[in-house]
Protein backbone atom coordinates (compact mmCIF):
# COMPACT_ATOMS: atom_id res chain seq x y z
CA UNK A 1 0.00 0.00 0.00
CA UNK A 2 1.41 3.35 -1.04
CA UNK A 3 0.96 6.63 0.79
CA UNK A 4 1.02 8.46 -2.56
CA UNK A 5 -2.38 8.86 -4.20
CA UNK A 6 -4.08 10.56 -7.10
CA UNK A 7 -7.17 12.70 -6.41
CA UNK A 8 -10.32 10.55 -6.05
CA UNK A 9 -12.33 10.26 -9.23
CA UNK A 10 -9.35 10.92 -11.51
CA UNK A 11 -9.09 9.19 -14.87
CA UNK A 12 -5.70 7.72 -15.70
CA UNK A 13 -4.19 6.39 -18.92
CA UNK A 14 -1.21 4.04 -18.68
CA UNK A 15 0.86 2.90 -21.64
CA UNK A 16 3.05 -0.16 -21.19
CA UNK A 17 0.63 -1.40 -18.52
CA UNK A 18 1.41 -5.08 -19.12
CA UNK A 19 5.16 -4.62 -18.62
CA UNK A 20 7.01 -5.17 -15.34
CA UNK A 21 6.85 -1.57 -14.10
CA UNK A 22 3.55 -0.79 -15.80
CA UNK A 23 1.75 -3.73 -14.21
CA UNK A 24 3.01 -2.71 -10.76
CA UNK A 25 1.81 0.87 -11.28
CA UNK A 26 -1.52 -0.30 -12.71
CA UNK A 27 -2.26 -2.59 -9.76
CA UNK A 28 -1.26 0.15 -7.34
CA UNK A 29 -3.61 2.68 -8.93
CA UNK A 30 -6.46 0.16 -9.07
CA UNK A 31 -6.52 0.23 -5.25
CA UNK A 32 -7.21 3.97 -5.35
CA UNK A 33 -10.53 5.53 -6.20
CA UNK A 34 -9.53 6.32 -9.79
CA UNK A 35 -10.59 5.11 -13.24
CA UNK A 36 -7.78 3.26 -15.00
CA UNK A 37 -7.46 2.89 -18.77
CA UNK A 38 -4.52 1.25 -20.48
CA UNK A 39 -3.11 0.77 -23.96
CA UNK A 40 -1.68 -2.65 -24.82
CA UNK A 41 -0.51 -4.41 -27.95
CA UNK A 42 -2.99 -6.74 -29.62
CA UNK A 43 -0.56 -9.58 -28.80
CA UNK A 44 -0.35 -8.69 -25.09
CA UNK A 45 -1.49 -11.26 -22.55
CA UNK A 46 -4.28 -9.63 -20.54
CA UNK A 47 -5.20 -12.74 -18.56
CA UNK A 48 -3.29 -11.67 -15.42
CA UNK A 49 -5.48 -8.55 -15.33
CA UNK A 50 -8.80 -10.31 -16.07
CA UNK A 51 -10.35 -9.57 -12.68
CA UNK A 52 -9.21 -5.95 -12.49
CA UNK A 53 -11.39 -2.96 -13.45
CA UNK A 54 -9.25 -1.73 -16.34
CA UNK A 55 -10.56 -0.30 -19.61
CA UNK A 56 -8.26 -1.73 -22.27
CA UNK A 57 -7.45 -0.18 -25.64
CA UNK A 58 -5.60 -2.75 -27.71
CA UNK A 59 -3.51 -1.70 -30.67
CA UNK A 60 -0.41 0.33 -31.46
CA UNK A 61 0.40 3.12 -29.04
CA UNK A 62 1.33 5.25 -32.06
CA UNK A 63 -2.08 4.81 -33.75
CA UNK A 64 -3.73 8.29 -33.79
CA UNK A 65 -7.28 6.93 -33.73
CA UNK A 66 -6.54 4.65 -30.79
CA UNK A 67 -4.88 7.50 -28.90
CA UNK A 68 -7.87 9.80 -29.39
CA UNK A 69 -10.25 7.15 -28.08
CA UNK A 70 -8.06 6.25 -25.11
CA UNK A 71 -7.52 9.90 -24.14
CA UNK A 72 -11.22 10.69 -23.68
CA UNK A 73 -11.62 12.42 -20.31
CA UNK A 74 -8.10 11.56 -19.15
CA UNK A 75 -6.53 13.63 -16.35
CA UNK A 76 -3.18 11.87 -15.97
CA UNK A 77 -0.89 10.01 -18.38
CA UNK A 78 1.83 7.58 -17.29
CA UNK A 79 3.77 6.89 -20.47
CA UNK A 80 5.85 3.75 -19.93
CA UNK A 81 5.46 1.99 -23.28
CA UNK A 82 8.62 0.67 -24.89
CA UNK A 83 9.35 -2.01 -27.50
CA UNK A 84 10.82 -5.30 -26.36
CA UNK A 85 14.50 -4.55 -25.81
CA UNK A 86 15.99 -7.04 -28.22
CA UNK A 87 18.89 -6.30 -30.55
CA UNK A 88 16.95 -7.88 -33.41
CA UNK A 89 14.09 -5.36 -33.04
CA UNK A 90 13.79 -2.95 -36.00
CA UNK A 91 14.88 0.64 -35.42
CA UNK A 92 11.55 2.00 -36.65
CA UNK A 93 9.72 0.28 -33.81
CA UNK A 94 11.74 2.20 -31.24
CA UNK A 95 11.05 5.52 -32.95
CA UNK A 96 7.33 4.85 -33.26
CA UNK A 97 6.93 3.98 -29.58
CA UNK A 98 9.37 6.43 -28.02
CA UNK A 99 8.81 9.47 -30.25
CA UNK A 100 5.63 9.19 -32.34
CA UNK A 101 3.47 7.94 -29.48
CA UNK A 102 4.82 10.66 -27.18
CA UNK A 103 3.88 13.33 -29.69
CA UNK A 104 0.39 11.93 -30.21
CA UNK A 105 -0.31 11.61 -26.50
CA UNK A 106 0.99 15.09 -25.70
CA UNK A 107 -1.04 16.76 -28.46
CA UNK A 108 -4.17 14.88 -27.42
CA UNK A 109 -3.61 15.83 -23.76
CA UNK A 110 -3.40 19.49 -24.70
CA UNK A 111 -6.93 19.29 -26.10
CA UNK A 112 -8.36 18.02 -22.78
CA UNK A 113 -9.38 20.95 -20.55
CA UNK A 114 -9.19 18.89 -17.35
CA UNK A 115 -5.78 17.38 -18.04
CA UNK A 116 -3.41 17.56 -15.04
CA UNK A 117 -0.05 15.86 -15.70
CA UNK A 118 1.94 13.87 -18.27
CA UNK A 119 4.49 11.62 -16.51
CA UNK A 120 6.99 10.49 -19.12
CA UNK A 121 9.38 7.60 -18.49
CA UNK A 122 12.84 7.97 -20.03
CA UNK A 123 16.01 6.14 -18.84
CA UNK A 124 19.37 6.82 -17.20
CA UNK A 125 20.82 4.95 -20.17
CA UNK A 126 20.79 8.18 -22.18
CA UNK A 127 23.78 9.31 -20.12
CA UNK A 128 25.91 6.35 -21.18
CA UNK A 129 29.11 5.94 -19.17
CA UNK A 130 29.38 8.51 -16.38
CA UNK A 131 32.97 9.74 -16.59
CA UNK A 132 33.03 11.37 -13.16
CA UNK A 133 30.48 9.58 -10.98
CA UNK A 134 28.11 10.38 -9.54
CA UNK A 135 26.34 12.20 -12.34
CA UNK A 136 23.00 13.97 -12.10
CA UNK A 137 20.12 15.12 -14.30
CA UNK A 138 22.43 17.59 -16.07
CA UNK A 139 25.41 15.35 -16.84
CA UNK A 140 26.30 14.77 -20.53
CA UNK A 141 23.87 12.81 -22.70
CA UNK A 142 25.60 10.02 -24.64
CA UNK A 143 23.07 7.45 -25.86
CA UNK A 144 24.74 4.25 -26.97
CA UNK A 145 22.08 2.55 -29.08
CA UNK A 146 18.80 3.14 -30.88
CA UNK A 147 16.77 2.42 -27.73
CA UNK A 148 18.52 5.21 -25.81
CA UNK A 149 18.68 7.54 -28.80
CA UNK A 150 14.91 7.39 -29.37
CA UNK A 151 14.22 7.67 -25.64
CA UNK A 152 16.25 10.87 -25.69
CA UNK A 153 14.53 12.12 -28.87
CA UNK A 154 11.12 11.60 -27.29
CA UNK A 155 12.15 13.34 -24.09
CA UNK A 156 13.67 16.33 -25.94
CA UNK A 157 10.57 16.76 -28.08
CA UNK A 158 8.23 16.55 -25.09
CA UNK A 159 10.15 19.11 -23.04
CA UNK A 160 10.21 21.56 -25.95
CA UNK A 161 6.50 21.01 -26.64
CA UNK A 162 5.66 21.56 -22.98
CA UNK A 163 7.62 24.80 -22.86
CA UNK A 164 5.84 26.13 -25.93
CA UNK A 165 2.33 24.90 -25.11
CA UNK A 166 2.20 24.95 -21.32
CA UNK A 167 1.42 21.23 -21.09
CA UNK A 168 2.22 20.09 -17.52
CA UNK A 169 4.82 17.32 -17.76
CA UNK A 170 7.33 15.53 -15.55
CA UNK A 171 10.14 13.37 -16.93
CA UNK A 172 11.39 10.39 -14.90
CA UNK A 173 14.67 8.68 -15.76
CA UNK A 174 14.63 5.41 -13.82
CA UNK A 175 17.78 3.60 -12.78
CA UNK A 176 17.93 -0.20 -13.23
CA UNK A 177 14.49 -1.45 -12.22
CA UNK A 178 14.16 -4.61 -10.13
CA UNK A 179 11.73 -6.36 -7.78
CA UNK A 180 9.68 -9.53 -7.41
CA UNK A 181 8.91 -11.00 -10.82
CA UNK A 182 11.67 -9.16 -12.66
CA UNK A 183 13.69 -11.36 -15.05
CA UNK A 184 16.56 -9.21 -16.31
CA UNK A 185 18.74 -10.01 -13.29
CA UNK A 186 17.66 -13.65 -13.09
CA UNK A 187 20.59 -15.06 -15.09
CA UNK A 188 23.08 -13.36 -12.77
CA UNK A 189 21.35 -14.74 -9.67
CA UNK A 190 21.43 -18.23 -11.19
CA UNK A 191 25.15 -18.00 -11.84
CA UNK A 192 25.83 -16.79 -8.33
CA UNK A 193 23.83 -19.67 -6.88
CA UNK A 194 25.79 -22.13 -9.01
CA UNK A 195 29.07 -20.60 -7.85
CA UNK A 196 30.57 -19.32 -11.10
CA UNK A 197 30.09 -15.71 -12.26
CA UNK A 198 31.80 -14.46 -15.45
CA UNK A 199 32.81 -10.80 -15.34
CA UNK A 200 34.40 -8.24 -17.64
CA UNK A 201 37.39 -6.66 -15.95
CA UNK A 202 37.25 -6.77 -12.15
CA UNK A 203 33.52 -6.30 -11.68
CA UNK A 204 34.09 -2.80 -10.30
CA UNK A 205 31.81 -0.96 -12.73
CA UNK A 206 29.03 0.93 -10.95
CA UNK A 207 25.35 0.01 -11.20
CA UNK A 208 22.43 2.11 -10.02
CA UNK A 209 19.14 0.41 -9.12
CA UNK A 210 15.62 1.38 -8.12
CA UNK A 211 13.05 -0.99 -6.65
CA UNK A 212 9.84 -1.09 -8.68
CA UNK A 213 7.76 -0.23 -5.59
CA UNK A 214 9.81 2.92 -5.04
CA UNK A 215 9.70 3.85 -8.73
CA UNK A 216 5.93 3.54 -8.99
CA UNK A 217 5.46 5.46 -5.74
CA UNK A 218 7.62 8.22 -7.14
CA UNK A 219 5.66 8.25 -10.41
CA UNK A 220 2.43 8.91 -8.51
CA UNK A 221 4.08 11.64 -6.46
CA UNK A 222 5.51 13.20 -9.63
CA UNK A 223 2.00 13.29 -11.09
CA UNK A 224 0.59 15.26 -8.17
CA UNK A 225 3.36 17.45 -6.73
CA UNK A 226 3.27 21.05 -7.92
CA UNK A 227 7.08 21.34 -7.82
CA UNK A 228 7.44 18.48 -10.30
CA UNK A 229 5.94 20.37 -13.25
CA UNK A 230 8.47 20.79 -16.04
CA UNK A 231 11.19 18.95 -14.13
CA UNK A 232 13.40 15.95 -14.93
CA UNK A 233 14.24 13.48 -12.18
CA UNK A 234 16.68 10.61 -12.01
CA UNK A 235 14.90 8.04 -9.85
CA UNK A 236 17.33 5.69 -8.16
CA UNK A 237 18.38 4.35 -4.79
CA UNK A 238 20.48 6.56 -2.53
CA UNK A 239 23.71 5.35 -4.07
CA UNK A 240 25.16 3.05 -6.70
CA UNK A 241 26.99 -0.19 -6.03
CA UNK A 242 29.58 -2.09 -8.04
CA UNK A 243 28.78 -5.29 -9.89
CA UNK A 244 31.13 -7.07 -7.47
CA UNK A 245 29.20 -5.67 -4.48
CA UNK A 246 25.96 -6.92 -6.03
CA UNK A 247 27.51 -10.38 -6.35
CA UNK A 248 28.62 -10.26 -2.71
CA UNK A 249 25.13 -9.31 -1.48
CA UNK A 250 23.45 -12.16 -3.31
CA UNK A 251 26.23 -14.61 -2.46
CA UNK A 252 25.78 -13.99 1.26
CA UNK A 253 22.08 -14.77 1.03
CA UNK A 254 22.68 -17.95 -0.97
CA UNK A 255 25.63 -18.87 1.26
CA UNK A 256 27.98 -19.49 -1.64
CA UNK A 257 31.43 -18.19 -2.56
CA UNK A 258 31.33 -17.91 -6.34
CA UNK A 259 34.41 -17.76 -8.53
CA UNK A 260 34.73 -14.69 -10.74
CA UNK A 261 35.71 -16.00 -14.14
CA UNK A 262 37.69 -13.55 -16.29
CA UNK A 263 38.40 -14.76 -19.80
CA UNK A 264 36.95 -14.37 -23.30
CA UNK A 265 35.00 -17.63 -23.57
CA UNK A 266 33.31 -17.02 -20.25
CA UNK A 267 32.16 -13.68 -21.60
CA UNK A 268 30.49 -15.36 -24.53
CA UNK A 269 28.81 -17.80 -22.17
CA UNK A 270 27.86 -14.94 -19.90
CA UNK A 271 26.21 -12.87 -22.58
CA UNK A 272 24.78 -15.53 -24.82
CA UNK A 273 24.42 -18.64 -22.66
CA UNK A 274 26.43 -20.64 -25.24
CA UNK A 275 26.91 -24.32 -24.28
CA UNK A 276 30.43 -24.38 -25.69
CA UNK A 277 31.31 -21.45 -23.46
CA UNK A 278 30.14 -23.40 -20.41
CA UNK A 279 32.38 -26.31 -21.37
CA UNK A 280 35.42 -24.12 -21.82
CA UNK A 281 34.68 -22.22 -18.63
CA UNK A 282 34.92 -25.47 -16.71
CA UNK A 283 38.31 -26.26 -18.22
CA UNK A 284 40.20 -22.98 -17.89
CA UNK A 285 41.39 -21.81 -14.50
CA UNK A 286 40.25 -18.30 -13.54
CA UNK A 287 43.63 -17.82 -11.89
CA UNK A 288 45.06 -17.04 -15.34
CA UNK A 289 43.01 -13.83 -15.19
CA UNK A 290 43.01 -13.32 -18.95
CA UNK A 291 41.43 -9.96 -19.77
CA UNK A 292 39.68 -9.04 -22.99
CA UNK A 293 39.90 -5.33 -23.93
CA UNK A 294 36.52 -3.64 -23.51
CA UNK A 295 36.89 -1.74 -26.78
CA UNK A 296 37.41 -4.99 -28.67
CA UNK A 297 34.33 -6.51 -27.03
CA UNK A 298 32.18 -3.56 -28.10
CA UNK A 299 33.53 -3.91 -31.65
CA UNK A 300 32.66 -7.61 -31.65
CA UNK A 301 29.23 -6.78 -30.24
CA UNK A 302 28.57 -4.34 -33.07
CA UNK A 303 29.68 -6.92 -35.64
CA UNK A 304 27.44 -9.62 -34.13
CA UNK A 305 24.48 -7.25 -34.09
CA UNK A 306 25.04 -6.13 -37.69
CA UNK A 307 25.15 -9.74 -38.89
CA UNK A 308 22.20 -11.07 -36.88
CA UNK A 309 19.65 -8.26 -37.09
CA UNK A 310 18.79 -8.58 -40.82
CA UNK A 311 17.83 -12.21 -40.18
CA UNK A 312 15.74 -11.45 -37.09
CA UNK A 313 18.19 -13.35 -34.89
CA UNK A 314 19.00 -12.27 -31.33
CA UNK A 315 22.83 -11.93 -31.29
CA UNK A 316 24.74 -13.66 -28.48
CA UNK A 317 26.59 -10.43 -27.71
CA UNK A 318 25.68 -6.81 -28.39
CA UNK A 319 26.39 -3.31 -27.15
CA UNK A 320 23.50 -2.89 -24.70
CA UNK A 321 24.32 -6.09 -22.83
CA UNK A 322 27.99 -5.19 -22.69
CA UNK A 323 27.18 -1.76 -21.24
CA UNK A 324 25.65 -3.29 -18.09
CA UNK A 325 28.94 -5.01 -17.26
CA UNK A 326 31.39 -2.29 -18.27
CA UNK A 327 29.94 1.21 -17.86
CA UNK A 328 29.73 3.28 -14.67
CA UNK A 329 26.16 4.36 -14.00
CA UNK A 330 26.15 6.19 -10.71
CA UNK A 331 23.99 9.22 -9.95
CA UNK A 332 23.26 11.78 -7.29
CA UNK A 333 19.54 11.28 -6.67
CA UNK A 334 19.02 14.05 -4.13
CA UNK A 335 16.91 16.21 -6.48
CA UNK A 336 13.83 14.07 -5.86
CA UNK A 337 14.52 14.30 -2.12
CA UNK A 338 15.16 18.04 -2.04
CA UNK A 339 12.40 19.15 -4.42
CA UNK A 340 9.65 16.59 -3.75
CA UNK A 341 10.64 15.15 -0.36
CA UNK A 342 10.91 11.62 -1.76
CA UNK A 343 13.27 9.04 -0.27
CA UNK A 344 13.36 5.46 -1.62
CA UNK A 345 12.24 2.85 0.90
CA UNK A 346 14.58 0.13 -0.37
CA UNK A 347 18.31 0.10 0.29
CA UNK A 348 20.35 -1.88 -2.26
CA UNK A 349 21.24 -4.71 0.12
CA UNK A 350 17.70 -5.24 1.40
CA UNK A 351 16.11 -5.06 -2.05
CA UNK A 352 18.59 -7.35 -3.82
CA UNK A 353 18.39 -9.83 -0.94
CA UNK A 354 14.61 -9.79 -1.06
CA UNK A 355 14.76 -10.56 -4.78
CA UNK A 356 17.20 -13.43 -4.13
CA UNK A 357 14.71 -14.99 -1.73
CA UNK A 358 11.78 -14.40 -4.11
CA UNK A 359 13.63 -16.23 -6.89
CA UNK A 360 14.16 -19.17 -4.54
CA UNK A 361 10.55 -19.35 -3.41
CA UNK A 362 9.27 -18.99 -6.98
CA UNK A 363 11.52 -21.83 -8.09
CA UNK A 364 13.33 -19.65 -10.61
CA UNK A 365 16.68 -20.29 -8.89
CA UNK A 366 17.63 -23.66 -7.43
Amino acid sequence: MTKFKLPPGSKVLITGATGFTGSCLTRKLITQNVEVSAIARVTSNLEPFAQLPIKWFQGDVFDPDLINKAMEGVNYIFHLATPFREAKSPDRGYYDVHVNSTQLLAKAALQRPDFKRFVHFSTIGIHGHVEQPPGDENCPVKPGDVYQETKWDGEVWLKQFAQESGLPITVVRPAGIYGAGEKRLLKIYKWIKKGRVPVIGNGDNLLHFIHVEDLTDFAILAATHSEAVGEVFICGSKQAISFKQMIDIVSQHYRVSPQLIKFPKSLMFFLGDIPKGRQIASQISPKKNIKFPKSLMFFLGDVCEAICRPFGIEPPIYRRRLAFYTKDRSFNTTKMQNLLGFTPSYENEAGLTELAQWYLEAGWVN
